[in-house]
């Protein structure tokens, strides 16, 4: 994305309340990001049009008179580690110690748009690749206005003085004076026009593993989460909702509901019944005996078994095309042998460890809203249409996130909240239970795949057809109906192998069940079925899945690179005792490439246990290699629970899935060792909250195979029969 920056509007500079330095960095005019010709590309959202004309990423940076550094961040903290990897950019450029830097929660304002999204919202691993250049030329400008203060304090040249740790030197005479001293002067210079950055061999910070700024907050309690949140006059509320997709409230009796002590009101809403209560033990009690019937809709009788069957008979017929090269009738045509094979992936629940809430009071005149989000703009405007009022009388407080996923980007939890305390005419918190997360959310999109390939008479790849049906997520968000929905292609479409016939078809299919944004989106289910069949290929023509993936490499270095270390790490070709054996995956995702090496166990009674996975990721420059190999680890975590465990079925029009025993995380005692890798890289920046979840399931099903001779085509693996 190229942008036209003028200097004017790059930085707004003011002296801070108490006496101090404001620094605004302004990024006005991004272009549409993430549109080509109206047509929405994978991992990217938009707003609607008319609301696209400004992107106005800011980076605001506080200095105190005190010397206290400040950076006041839009994105939010789920656990990804942008509150450290942020500051750690700023403070490099900046000069000071990094124990001396701090952070606050920015409120919902296009100031903080990511221009990736056109709004402020938190995914598609963007944060630290998006303000990696604005926070650093933030900090440079500062560094450089601090710089002329001082020498203006001492009349000399300020190309004699150097900044250092948080103060000003001049370099002939070793005077001092502490960023404090300086900032009410800095703030009334001009800013640079181009402070110079960093050589980055000389960074200080960046690339070096940090201690997380969050840390203790979570350690001793102080931390707010959404859950925590507490307000005077507060209530609490809890909602049932109809169990049917699409089912609605036909007639209730609360008779029962309000004779439980401390609930105080039975409230309708669009999602179903609330009971608004003291505490929320009084709402859950009252929530129990509330007696309503439901009109279930037409879906009351449909069962996952109906989706397979929808989806089955989409694949059999020519889809939209979403990639072709070259002639794959003609290929298959002339082929020495076809392979053909069905792939299928469950819908999956977000799980995120703190179930969905949010706080809302609304008033007359405004909106104050609390509560773990992802999306401030969407829940911004959402809570503005069901509040009455304009966006801007809406105030967004975003608290530390217990797990997102992509769950937190939606707003359904909040326009709860604002509908039930604009009834109430009081603040409340609505609670979700475990088996409400479980039960109403907006799932990854089930898929079915069907696969036909041709080898020649030496086992070579000529032709690849790939077709698949599932949901679209963008039309359920309201980003227009695209021939090709971008999230359910991703992956596939980019299939990085050189197969010199090449096709890839999406038919969209909508049974109903609310599909959203989950870790790494259509990458989590794209690289599962694409690896694991050209593992199923390699076998058919002779050929060892490794050396056939170099092979098909040579013009994807990033790819080869990482696929190279993984198996070179991961003992690529060492034999293993009786029973054990490994399994490669590669997937690009997010502008990040990671290849994984998966060293299982099939014990007799085909019980699967994942004993070691090798992770080489190469996401371009990097900030904070700690929290690439937290997030590579987390991203396994994520993506080895959904590969052996997660499944959402329906039944009766209902989700049969109700807590963690019949939707099971990985535990403790079933985590493998995992090595993490990262590649040294110059090329463009990758994320990496996400990118690491794609590979693991391929990775684990392919050592399977190895392991047994039995192919996995469907998740979850469970027991290998």
């Amino acid at each position: 994305m190229t942008v036209k920056l003028e200097r004017r509007d790059f930085l707004r500079v003011s002296a801070a309340a108490g006496g101090g330095l404001l620094i605004s960095l302004y990024l006005p005019e991004f272009a549409k990001a993430g549109t080509d010709a109206g047509v929405l590309q994978p991992g990217m959202a938009v707003l609607p049009e008319g609301e696209l004309s400004t992107f106005a990423p800011n980076a605001f940076l506080r200095i105190g008179a005190d010397d206290r550094v400040t950076l006041i961040i839009g994105q939010s903290e789920m656990g990804q580690g942008i509150l450290t990897s942020l500051p750690m950019l700023l403070a490099e450029e900046l000069e000071v110690d990094f124990s001396t830097v701090h952070f606050e929660q920015g409120p919902a304002d296009k100031a903080f748009f990511n221009p990736n999204f056109g709004g402020q919202i938190t995914g598609g691993s963007a944060s630290v690749k998006t303000f990696y250049q604005p926070l650093r030329k933030a900090g440079a400008t500062a560094r450089e206005m601090l710089i002329e203060a001082a020498a203006q304090t001492w009349n000399v040249p300020a190309k004699d003085c150097k900044a250092e740790r948080g103060s000003v030197i001049h370099v002939a005479s070793g005077k001092r004076l502490r960023y404090g001293e300086l900032v009410e002067k800095a703030a009334k210079l001009t800013p640079p026009e181009n402070a110079p950055l960093k050589d980055p061999k000389d960074f200080k910070l960046i690339g070096k593993a940090t201690h997380r700024l969050d840390t203790s907050g979570k350690v001793n309690g102080s931390a707010v989460f959404g859950i925590d949140v507490k307000v005077p006059g507060m209530l609490t509320a809890t909602v049932l909702r109809c169990p049917v997709f699409g089912g609605k409230v036909a007639s209730f009796d609360d008779s029962k509901a309000k004779a439980v002590s401390g609930v105080r009101r039975i409230v309708q809403i669009d999602s179903g019944v609330a009971v608004v209560a003291d505490t929320f033990w009084a709402a859950k009690k009252g929530r129990d005996v509330l007696e309503v019937k439901w009109d279930e809709g037409p879906r009351a009788n449909q069962t996952s078994e109906d989706i397979t069957r929808m989806f089955a008979a989409a694949v059999e017929k020519p889809g939209a095309v979403a990639r072709k090269e070259g002639d794959v009738a003609a290929a298959f045509a002339k082929a020495a042998k076809k392979i053909e094979a069905i792939y299928e992936v469950p819908y999956l629940a977000h799980a995120t460890m703190e179930p969905m809430n949010c706080t809302a009071d609304v008033r007359a005149n405004s909106c104050d809203v609390w509560g773990g989000i992802q999306a401030q703009t969407w829940s911004q405007g959402a809570a503005a249409k069901f509040a009455g009022l304009a966006p801007e009388k809406v105030n967004i407080h975003t608290t530390m996130l217990g797990g997102g996923f992509g769950r937190r980007a939606e707003s359904d939890f909040v326009i709860e909240a604002v509908q039930i305390s604009k009834a109430m005419g009081a603040p409340v918190k609505v609670i979700w239970t475990r088996e409400d997360d479980m039960q109403h959310d907006f799932y990854r999109p089930g898929a079915y795949h069907k696969f036909t390939a041709a080898l020649d008479d030496k086992g070579n790849i000529i032709a690849w057809l790939h077709r698949t049906a599932s949901s679209s997520i963008y039309a359920a968000h309201g980003f227009g109906n695209p021939p090709v929905d971008g999230a359910a292609v991703e992956g596939a479409k980019e299939l990085p192998y050189a197969i010199p016939n090449l096709q890839v078809e999406w038919a969209r299919q909508e049974p109903g069940i609310p599909v959203g944004f989950w870790r790494s989106v259509g990458h989590s289910h794209t690289a599962f079925v694409t690896e694991c069949f050209l593992d199923e290929l390699a076998a058919a023509g002779g050929k060892d899945p490794y050396e056939l993936r170099r092979a098909l490499l040579d013009k994807e270095p990033r790819h080869k690179r990482v696929l190279e270390l993984a198996a070179n790490k991961g003992d690529w070709g060492k034999p293993l005792p009786k029973g054990q054996a490994r399994g490669i995956a590669v997937a690009e995702s997010f502008g990040s490439f990671v290849a994984q090496v998966a060293e299982v166990t099939v014990g007799n009674d085909g019980n699967v246990r994942v004993n070691r996975v090798v992770c080489a990721i190469d996401c371009g420059p990097f900030v904070n290699p700690d929290t690439i190999e937290a997030q590579m680890q987390s991203c396994v975590v994520y993506g080895l629970t959904a590969a052996l465990k997660g499944d959402i079925t329906i039944e009766r029009g209902r989700v049969k899935q109700r807590n963690f025993h019949d939707y099971p995380m990985l535990r403790m005692n079933e985590m493998p060792r995992v090595e993490v890798y990262i590649v040294p890289s110059t090329d463009k920046m990758g994320g990496v909250g996400e990118p690491g979840t794609p590979p693991v399931a391929p990775a684990v099903a392919n050592a399977i195979f190895a392991a047994t001779g039995k192919r996995v085509r469907k998740l979850p693996i469970g027991l290998v029969a």
